[in-house]
């Protein structure tokens, strides 16, 4: 194994002297290098916009996302997965995230797992994936033996595939339809890739699932309208966006909600047409449950 030719296992110039510094420059040096991340991400803008739209095509239809990683890498995906059903109300089946080592790697690292692409094949077939699907395989250096495994076995089921790595010339990248390569540069800790390569992924899959998602219609403007209310907190965002798409008091709202079952789409709906609950249900369905084509349509919306 040769890692002096990638990117995340450089020596970083910046840092050469770290440990000898004040704590305060020490906590200044990393700043400096996690604002790298933001530079690194936004190179590859269009790329991800290739791919938050290839994600939402096949979500469309009936498809499901496979995050696939080891370490760091893993634990990011399944993060991301994890806050797609109470944030947007999606079945967790839809998106899912796959860990080398299984669930104990989630909670302490099990580092030799990653060394196996028969793993990562076996890993992937077990959950089912099938061409309409989507495989997401993610490695800070794109060399992770268990995520080449993966996406291998990803196309040769048909399926399409993305790649998300933090080096030049990433292995993965040949296995990828898109390939996402923000390149961070060295850590502040050399190989230390939980630091900027950790940052640059968990930006990159923040706009990977939520832009599949506003493309989905799952938001109104800014505003999460398929919210799960599953706890106090979530409830209470429910009622506050029901006032605020369709300007009523706070009793009204929380009628609707519970007229609703909690959903606020349907509340707003409700409210705003004077239609019963399952009626909005049919004109929602008709839209595709797109909140604001279906207020178009019915010539109700409060605001564009």
């Amino acid at each position: 194994m040769n890692l002096s030719q990638l990117t995340t296992e450089q020596r970083n110039p910046r840092t050469l002297h770290i440990d000898e510094v004040p704590t305060l420059e020490l906590v200044r040096l990393i700043n400096e290098e996690d604002q790298r991340v933001p530079q690194a991400v936004a190179a590859i803008l269009p790329d991800i916009a290739r791919a938050v739209d290839l994600i939402a095509a096949r979500l469309a239809a009936g498809g499901r996302l496979f995050y696939i990683g080891a370490g760091t890498s893993g634990r990011l995906g399944i993060l991301d997965a994890v806050e797609c059903p109470p944030t947007y109300r999606t079945d967790p089946e839809r998106i899912q995230g796959i860990i080398a080592g299984g669930t104990p790697a989630i909670f302490r690292a099990q580092e030799g797992a990653e060394d196996s692409e028969e793993l990562g094949a076996r890993d992937l077939a077990a959950r089912g994936f099938r061409a309409g699907d989507i495989a997401c395989g993610i490695a800070a250096s794109g060399r992770t033996p268990y995520v080449i495994g993966a996406l291998r076995r990803a196309r040769a089921c048909g399926g399409a595939t993305i790649a998300l790595a933090c080096s030049e010339h990433a292995a993965i990248a040949s296995l990828a339809d898109i390939a996402l390569l923000p390149i961070t540069g060295p850590e502040a800790i050399t190989g230390s890739t939980r630091m900027k390569a950790g940052t640059a992924q968990k930006l990159v899959l923040n706009m990977l699932s939520t832009g599949a998602m506003i493309r989905l219609g799952k938001t109104y403007g800014n505003l999460m309208v398929d919210v799960k209310a599953s706890n106090a907190k979530l409830k209470e965002r429910a009622l506050v966006i029901v006032m605020t798409i369709a300007a009523c008091s706070r009793e009204e709202a929380a009628a609707a909600l519970a007229a609703a079952d909690g959903s606020a789409k349907l509340a707003v709906l409700h409210v705003l047409t004077g239609a019963p609950i399952a009626a909005c249900e049919e004109m929602l369905a008709k839209r595709q449950g797109r909140l604001k084509e279906t207020l178009r349509a019915a010539r109700k919306e409060p605001f564009a």
